[in-house]
Formats: C-alpha cells, sequence, structure tokens
C-alpha cells in the first residue's frame, strides 16, 4: 500500500459488475458443491469491495473538497448506479438464500449474514432507483451548502468551526458576537436547507411507502438492522433520560453558572467549563500525532500496531480549510484493510476528541478487517460501533498530560461533563426525527416549532438571548445526521451506556476493561446487538434501570 495521497483512482465499470453479478447469480444456482458455490460467492464479494473501495477513495477526496469537479461528478456516478446495482445483487441473494448450501454459509459467515441479505432483498426495488438517486444528491447538495459559508470576525475569515471556537472565548462579548455570526451564516442558508430537507423527507416518505412499510420509521429501522428493538423501545429509553439523566444536567448547569460568575447561562456560555478559559491542546497538527502514537504504543500492543499503520500512509485529513465538508468521520477502504481519519481541527479540545474518538472506530476497524470473514463484517449495527469510538476516548485518560500538559485534568472533568450533558440532546434528535416522518413535516416553520417545543422538554436550560433565528425553533439545522444519515444519532445514547460502564470499571481493573472492550472490537459485525453486548460485559440500556444505576456510577466520580 502507498501513502493515502498516492493511492490511485480508477472509476470502476458499473455495467460490468451488473452482468457479472447476472453471471454469477447463474453459475451459484447450478454450483454441485459448497466449495465450488464459496468460490463464486468470494470472487462476486472481491468485485464488490473493490467497487466500494473506489467509492470511499472518491467519496474522501470529495469531502476534503466538495467544491472539486472531478470527485463531485464521481460521486454523481456512483449515487447514480449503486441503486441498480442492490436490485440487481437482490437477484443474487434470492439464490443464495434457496441455496442447499445456505447451512454451510450460514456456519461460516454467521446467522445475522443471513439476517443482512433477507433485510437487503426486503429494502431494495426498482421503482425506488431514481428516487434513491435524488436522495443522495440532495445529501450531497446539503453538504456543498453546509460548507460554503464564512465570516469575517476581528479580522479572521472564519467558517462554522472557527466560530464555534471563539464560543468558548473567556471573553463574554467575544462568545455572544461568534453566536450572533454563527446564527446569521445558518440564517443565510436557512431557505436552502429547509428546501433540501423537505424534499429529503417527502422521498423517504415514498421510498417507505413503495416498498409496502407502514411508515419511514419502520423501513430505517430495518435499515439500520435495528433487529431487536422497536421505535416503541426507543421513546422507552429516551423516557429514562428525561427522568434519570436530564435532572443531573440542570444540577451541572446550575454549578456551571456559578462556576463562570453569571446568572443565565446562555447558548454562547454552554461550551466554556472554567472562566479563566476551557483545556486548549498544545501544539499543531504533526505534534498531535506524534503524541497520539506515544499514547497508543504505550496504551496497548494492538492499539500502537494500529497507530503506526495510520501515521505509515498518512490516513488522516484534519484540518478545516475553506471548502470541506463539515463534521468528522471514520470509513475504511477495505481492499486496503485501511481505516481513514476525517475531521475539522480548530484548536479547541475537541480536536484531541477526534484523536481518540475517530480513532476508537479506526482500531475498531483495522482489528476487525483483520478478523472477521468478509469486509462487510467490520463494523457493527452504529449503537455498537459508537461503543467503540467513545470508550476509546475514556481509555487514553491517562494520557492525555501528552495533549494538555497541565491542564489536562481541567479536559478530563470538562469532558467527562460533557459526556453527561450532550445526551439530552441526542434524545431531542432523535424524537425530532420520529416526529417530522411521523407526521410528514415537510414544512419548514411546522419543523421549528416542533424543535423549540422538544429544546424546552429536553434541554430546559437553553436560552438564546433573544437571537431570533434560533428562538424561533432552527438550531436544528446545524445537526448533519438529521440530513445525511436520518435516524442515526439515538445510538449515541445507547452507546454512551456502555462507554460510561466500561468507564466505571476502569478505575478498578483497566486491564480486564480494555480486554473486554478489545474483544468487542475484534468481532466486528458478526453477531446481533444484545450478542455483542453480551460478549463485552455490558449491560443492556434498554432495561429499566440501567441508565439510572450507570449515571449514578458516574456522576459519584464527576
Amino acid at each position: 500500500m502507498e501513502q493515502f495521497a498516492k493511492l490511485r483512482y480508477t472509476r470502476p465499470d458499473g455495467k460490468s459488475l451488473l452482468s457479472y453479478i447476472d453471471s454469477a447469480a447463474k453459475a451459484f444456482q447450478n454450483a454441485e458443491s459448497y466449495p465450488a458455490a464459496r468460490e463464486i460467492f468470494l470472487s462476486l464479494n472481491q468485485k464488490q469491495e473493490h467497487f466500494h473501495t473506489m467509492e470511499e477513495l472518491a467519496s474522501i477526496r470529495n469531502s476534503m473538497d466538495t467544491r472539486d469537479a472531478f470527485y463531485q461528478k464521481e460521486m454523481e456516478y456512483f449515487h447514480s448506479v449503486k441503486p441498480g446495482l442492490s436490485v440487481e445483487m437482490k437477484k443474487f441473494h434470492k439464490v443464495f438464500l434457496e441455496s442447499s448450501f445456505l447451512p454451510d454459509f450460514e456456519r461460516e459467515l454467521g446467522q445475522l449474514y443471513i439476517q443482512n441479505v433477507k433485510s437487503r432483498i426486503r429494502l431494495a426495488a426498482e421503482s425506488n432507483i431514481e428516487l434513491q438517486i435524488r436522495e443522495s444528491m440532495l445529501v450531497q447538495e446539503y453538504y456543498r451548502t453546509a460548507a460554503a459559508p464564512q465570516a469575517e470576525f476581528h479580522g479572521e475569515t472564519l467558517n462554522f468551526y472557527g466560530l464555534l471556537k471563539k464560543m468558548q472565548d473567556p471573553d463574554r462579548k467575544i462568545r455572544k458576537e461568534a453566536m450572533e455570526k454563527w446564527s446569521a451564516l445558518y440564517e443565510s442558508i436557512s431557505g436552502k436547507l429547509d428546501d433540501i430537507y423537505g424534499e429529503l423527507v417527502s422521498i423517504r416518505l415514498e421510498l417507505a411507502e413503495n416498498l409496502g412499510f407502514p411508515g419511514y420509521e419502520e423501513m430505517i429501522f430495518l435499515q439500520n438492522k435495528r433487529y431487536t428493538y422497536t421505535p416503541e423501545d426507543v421513546a422507552a429509553f429516551r423516557e429514562q433520560i428525561l427522568r434519570h439523566i436530564v435532572p443531573v444536567c440542570k444540577r451541572l448547569v446550575e454549578e456551571q453558572k456559578a462556576r463562570l460568575g453569571i446568572e443565565t447561562l446562555h447558548y454562547y456560555d454552554e461550551a466554556l467549563m472554567f472562566p479563566e478559559g476551557n483545556a486548549v491542546p498544545m501544539g499543531k497538527k504533526e505534534e498531535m500525532l506524534a503524541n497520539a502514537g506515544k499514547m497508543y504504543r504505550e496504551l496497548s500492543d494492538a492499539t500502537g500496531r494500529f497507530f503506526d499503520f495510520m501515521l505509515r500512509y498518512d490516513l488522516f485529513d484534519l484540518e478545516t480549510k475553506p471548502g470541506k465538508q463539515q463534521g468528522g468521520y471514520c470509513t475504511m477502504l477495505a481492499e486496503y484493510k485501511a481505516p481513514f481519519i476525517f475531521s475539522n481541527f480548530n484548536g479547541t479540545d475537541a480536536d484531541v476528541d477526534v484523536l481518540t474518538h475517530e480513532a476508537g472506530h479506526a482500531f475498531q476497524a483495522f482489528e476487525a478487517l483483520r478478523n472477521v470473514p468478509l469486509s462487510e463484517q467490520t463494523f457493527a449495527s452504529e449503537e455498537v460501533d459508537e461503543i467503540h469510538s467513545m470508550t476509546m476516548e475514556f481509555f487514553t485518560y491517562p494520557w492525555m498530560e501528552l495533549f494538555f500538559g497541565e491542564q489536562a485534568e481541567k479536559y478530563r472533568k470538562s469532558h467527562l461533563w460533557s459526556e453527561l450533558i450532550f445526551m439530552p440532546y441526542i434524545a431531542c434528535v432523535d424524537e425530532f426525527q420520529h416526529l417530522v416522518y411521523r407526521e410528514k413535516l415537510t414544512d419548514g416553520m411546522e419543523r421549528r416549532n416542533v424543535w423549540r417545543r422538544l429544546e424546552e422538554k429536553y434541554l430546559p436550560w437553553r436560552d438564546y438571548d433573544g437571537d431570533p433565528f434560533l428562538e424561533q425553533g432552527a438550531f436544528w439545522m446545524q445537526k448533519l445526521h438529521i440530513f445525511a444519515c436520518p435516524f442515526y444519532y439515538i445510538e449515541y445514547a445507547l452507546a454512551r451506556i456502555g462507554s460510561l460502564e466500561y468507564y466505571s470499571r476502569m478505575a478498578d481493573d483497566f486491564h480486564g476493561a480494555f480486554e473486554d472492550y478489545h474483544r468487542l472490537c475484534l468481532a466486528g459485525g458478526t453477531k446481533g446487538y444484545r450478542e455483542l453486548l453480551a460478549l463485552g460485559n455490558l449491560s443492556d440500556p434498554f432495561k429499566e434501570g440501567t441508565v439510572e444505576r450507570v449515571v449514578e456510577a458516574v456522576t459519584k466520580l464527576l
């Protein structure tokens, strides 16, 4: 493998792959032995792996600069051919499920793989191809729209991330001014964002209807592999957050107000933990990566091998720049067994969070890619994948002096505080999406009213200091997941229960907790949600009492 920048991209031939899938289905149907059927299956899997590797390579480079015309065209190509490939694979999967060798495949790949195949058949329909293409194009339009705005602020040209950093300034006037600029930037594109999201909602509702689902919730739960719990279970989990975490957060907010010496906590105050300023990481990207290398080598042999691989092949794009897609993510290039970390460094403690959170995803992918039967089994469902990432944030606590020096303890306190205070917001985002799709809210102002009402429920301390745009309920627009990854957010709360449970065990048995965590990482997506929880020695967050018990333990530590 070469360094990421030197990896050669070649557009894969979608028509050729369509033809290959068709011939593979016929050959598979006529296979006379399991070894023969297995060889056909693995050959097709290899072709798909190459296709998806090229797709991810193009996607990463497109997100690095959304203005790059070449990779924008490449993403449009992938969006245009993928729905057709899914329909063609439906034919192969039907043959696969009817095969007399299915028990052999199940023994080798696991029962969950068979269940996933059945889900893909249920979700693939030729009547939805054009709608899926349009949905993907709209998501790409969202990324471009959200990446473009910039504002002049005290002699600097800043994007959303730069302004968020200013909202951690010890000077309250600067924080307020930064929020006003940040709000104005979102208001400047709010009409476009409302239009994009309104059309996305309509398309997704139509996709579900065409497939015969009673609503979009049922479709997206299946698509997200939520096989063992329902929207009603999620509502009950949100209720646990409301009963057991929101009251704790209210107390934390009161403590924060006293610490900052203010009577009212406005939105632009929320990110400031200490009156003299939050912990700020030392050094530039190169120094931070070097320190991360030292940290992961000392944490364990496995994490050391992983991070040395990441450094050797420069599998990062970390610093914010004009035209760069918002957010952060970890993905993988399956052919190279290589994870990739994408982020937007802005000079705050969030930069270190990336080197622990996204590196948690990347470590899990690195390990599972070398352990599971197929690369598509690398990742589990999101509520487990986020355990991998958030738990790594806690395992790296002992090394925070490398990044913050004497401010390391300040970072650890604010980080643990944020783990709790963020939970009600997650519940707010989740219930918002359920209401939008259940009530078919395609009108922008209706959605804002719903969001503001939910903020009052889950975030009763939230105060925008009279900002008219945010007061009317427009804050939801800043959440990428709502546009690009529908219903992918409650996973962060479910996984937080697991990561906080690991954290509460680390003080007594750091090595044992890491062994359980590593075993969970190695399993990838070969088992179902509750099987993986059991494998990692974790409690079920849906079970009444789990949230209360975990939060009580963490509150004592806090």
